[in-house]
């Protein structure tokens, strides 16, 4: 683990199968009225899932927990792995099983999957975007509720990086909580504060500040313990300012920068290029695009 990275969270089986009963219980999966309509007799039916836009696919997890959860009336072959390049028509998984399971399943398995596979492919763009620069793409809190664990796990897949998961892991002391500190008191404040560190019941993974100008960086570059500094809406200039005080102090080693601020696909490289060393984006998982993926029966 980086120093500037929380652990990445394991996707937990039993609130992965909860959320997933959560699901069919509000599509109503168990009540199909035109299945028994259409299915008089519940015939067994093979089904393939494909990509039906070229893409990067997430979600093994979940496939993975339909074999267990149906390991006696369900099959589940899974032919990609996670972070695969997806084309159109690759087929990413082949299902067996009793056509009325299979189609009350169909919608909510496919919303999983388009949802994460668009995660996972937005990141890939980032990421190839920063390509050749020592900048990382983070991803943030702004995740649908409920769906924060797999939003994040999608994220790695598209080769991205997991900010902190949430208030606990990781400590993130933002413009809000340093509203009505002066500039130049800044430091001591941001002292005070990390001594306080050892009084918390269990240690963060990471410390980091935010910065709104050059001053408040060149203060919280004078505080022993602070892994990462956010530069919030910093111009391009700013930016190469802040990197290259901090590496006149010779704290690269120790201090992270980090941009954050309205990054998009068309600034991310001008971003990356002013040397900071990490990339905050919250569109990964606020604004991705679903992945256009579907059910076939064979």
């Amino acid at each position: 683990m980086q120093r500037d990275q929380a652990p990445s969270q394991p996707i937990d089986r039993d609130a992965l199968a909860r959320l997933w009963r959560m699901a069919l219980d509000e599509d109503g999966a168990d009540a199909d009225v035109t299945a028994r309509l259409v299915f008089v007799e519940d015939r067994p039916a093979t089904v393939q899932v494909r990509a039906r836009a070229p893409g990067v696919f997430a979600g093994c997890v979940l496939l993975d927990l339909l074999a267990d959860l149906y390991r006696n009336g369900l099959s589940v072959k899974v032919n990609v792995d996670d972070g695969a390049t997806l084309a159109r028509g690759t087929e990413i998984a082949c299902l067996g099983g009793p056509a009325r399971r299979i189609v009350a399943i169909e919608r909510t398995l496919l919303n999983f999957l388009q949802h994460l596979s668009g995660v996972a492919t937005l990141t890939r763009r980032f990421v190839e975007a920063v390509a050749g620069t020592q900048a990382r793409i983070y991803d943030t809190r702004k995740t649908i509720p409920g769906l924060r664990a797999l939003a994040k796990y999608a994220v790695r897949c598209g080769g991205g990086f997991n900010h902190r998961f949430g208030l606990h892991d990781a400590v993130l002391v933002k413009d809000n909580h340093l509203a009505g500190i002066p500039a130049d008191q800044l430091a001591i404040a941001a002292t005070e504060m990390l001594r306080r560190r050892m009084t918390l019941d269990r240690q963060p993974a990471f410390i980091e500040f935010e910065a709104d100008d050059l001053a408040q960086v060149d203060e919280l570059l004078r505080v022993a313990g602070i892994n990462v500094i956010l530069l919030d809406n910093f111009t391009l200039e700013q930016m190469r300012e802040a990197v290259a005080l901090r590496d006149r102090l010779a704290l690269a080693s120790q201090v992270e920068l980090e941009a954050s601020g309205n990054v998009t696909l068309d600034t991310v490289g001008a971003v990356a290029a002013t040397g900071v060393d990490r990339i905050a984006v919250g569109a990964l998982t606020h604004s991705a695009p679903a992945l256009d993926i579907g059910m076939d029966f064979a």
